[in-house]
């Protein structure tokens, strides 16, 4: 499949993988962010100057799960967009080929 075959798969919940990345149990799902706002944590508010507590809104955007199982906010590559192995993960369980 292509990258536009499985965005808007991605956006209604499921999980997407290309075969072509290097890396075991990667995968990109979509999360919804906190459009009305969450309490910020120290962390992030150390990070943006705004005080603890403080009301932070997070647009939506997507994430991935990376090959060390770490996660991060994630944009895809001109490869990615291009490429034609992307797949969705079946039975929504984790990536571990």
């Amino acid at each position: 499949m292509f990258f536009e075959d499985v965005l808007p798969r991605i956006k209604a919940g499921e999980k997407a993988l290309r075969t072509g990345w290097n890396g075991k149990g990667m995968f990109v799902v979509a999360q919804k962010g906190y459009p009305e706002g969450i309490l910020s944590n120290k962390q992030t508010a150390e990070a943006w100057g705004i005080k603890e507590g403080d009301l932070f809104k997070v647009a939506p955007y997507l994430q991935i799960k990376n090959a060390d199982k770490t996660h991060a906010m994630w944009v895809p590559s001109i490869g990615d967009i291009f490429a034609n192995d992307w797949e969705i993960l079946k039975g929504g369980e984790d990536n571990e080929n």
